[in-house]
């Protein structure tokens, strides 16, 4: 993605339980807002960011929601 173009360039990602795995991306838009983009297995748990963001941007990501994501599978 560029943001030369409108589009979202990431800023940091989401590390998933095990604290090491990559589960995904944080994306920021050229317009100011905040996204979401998983990985290839979808919504998973979350336990950090890396960079750590703001509050601000915590809050319009919903961290809290992802570190609540429920693992497929029954977990």
């Amino acid at each position: 993605m560029n943001d030369d173009k409108g589009e979202g360039v990431a800023i940091a990602n989401l590390i998933g339980t095990d604290g090491c795995s990559i589960v995904g991306w944080v994306y920021r838009w050229s317009t100011g807002g905040h996204a979401v983009m998983w990985d290839v297995h979808g919504p998973q748990p979350v336990s950090e960011i890396r960079p750590d963001l703001t509050a601000e941007q915590k809050q319009e990501i919903d961290f809290d929601a992802l570190t609540r994501i429920r693992r497929r599978g029954g977990g």
